[in-house]
C-alpha cells in the first residue's frame, strides 16, 4: 500500500459526510491535533451561542494546527467532535462541512455536558497522516 485508504464498506449505512475506515501505510507520518476550541490566538472564546460561528473557528484553528504539521484536511485520517448538550447540530454541520472542503475522515461525534474551556459549544480533536 503506497496511499491512505478511506473505505466506505457497502454493509455500512453511506454518507457523503464521512467514511467507516482509515488505512495508513506504513511509513506515513502521524499527526494528532489536540481538542480545538473556538478561541483565538490571544485565547478568546469567539462566537457566544453561535453554534455556526463558533464552529468556524474550530475548523480556522484545526487547519492551522495541521498545517504546523505540513498537513491539511485532506490528511485526516479520524476526527472526534463533541458538542455540548443542546448544541444546534443543524447550523454546525454545514460549516464544519465546508471547511472539511470535500474530505471526508472516519468521525466520532459525542455530547456531552460541558468543555474545559467556559462557554464553549464544540471541540474537534483529529489524527491525521501524510506520506512523505
Amino acid at each position: 500500500m503506497t496511499q491512505i485508504s478511506l473505505l466506505r464498506p457497502a454493509e455500512l449505512v453511506q454518507s457523503p459526510a464521512f467514511t467507516h475506515v482509515a488505512v495508513v501505510p506504513p511509513g506515513a507520518t502521524t499527526i494528532y491535533i489536540g481538542g480545538q476550541n473556538a478561541v483565538t490566538s490571544d485565547g478568546t472564546l469567539v462566537g457566544g451561542d453561535d453554534a455556526a460561528a463558533q464552529t468556524e473557528q474550530v475548523m480556522t484553528n484545526l487547519k492551522v494546527a495541521l498545517a504546523a504539521a505540513g498537513a491539511t484536511v485532506h490528511d485526516l485520517v479520524m476526527m472526534t467532535v463533541l458538542f455540548v448538550d443542546g448544541v444546534d447540530l443543524n447550523a454546525a454541520y454545514p460549516v464544519a462541512a465546508a471547511g472539511l472542503e470535500g474530505a471526508a475522515p472516519p468521525v466520532v461525534g459525542m455530547r456531552v455536558a460541558g468543555l474545559a474551556v467556559p462557554g464553549a459549544l464544540l471541540e474537534v480533536s483529529a489524527v491525521a497522516a501524510v506520506l512523505r
